[in-house]
């Protein structure tokens, strides 16, 4: 049973950011969804760990470094699970990954992606009706 409610864009979200591993559309929705509910720092910052993703994908390390550390001052401020998912964990992946940043260029690293772990089984539930249905991408502003 379900018995949390999401954002359609939030779990939107999650689906691209684990299931497609598309973070230019990571951005897109969860965009959206923060302009929606009034710039709310947590979306905020799980969008710039997105953003920081895509950066370093696209060989733009410094854009990188500077979206991790950003989305880590703001994800800092919230508790180990949040919106149905360990944002605790998600917080000590995005530490590793931006401490690797700033090393890349004495030690270069393969891009890699990162996930978010679901807690919430009816989060998992809507992100696995994405899968079945993927989402249509969304307008480029």
């Amino acid at each position: 049973m379900v018995t949390t409610s999401y954002d359609r864009l939030y779990v939107e979200f999650v689906y691209y950011f684990n299931i497609a591993r598309d973070y230019f559309e990571c951005h897109e929705v969860m965009e959206e969804l923060w302009l929606e509910e009034g710039r709310h720092p947590l979306y905020q910052g799980l969008l710039q760990v997105a953003v920081g993703l895509y950066h370093y994908r696209n060989g733009n390390t410094s854009g990188s470094i500077k979206l991790f550390t950003a989305a880590l001052d703001k994800l800092d401020n919230y508790p180990e699970d949040a919106l149905g998912i360990d944002l605790g964990r998600l917080r000590d992946d995005s530490r590793v990954y931006l401490d690797k940043l700033a090393r890349a260029e004495e030690q270069p690293f393969a891009f890699y992606d990162l996930d978010i772990r679901i807690l919430d089984a009816g989060l998992e539930v809507w992100v696995e009706e994405l899968r079945l249905h993927p989402p249509e991408p969304h307008e480029e502003h």
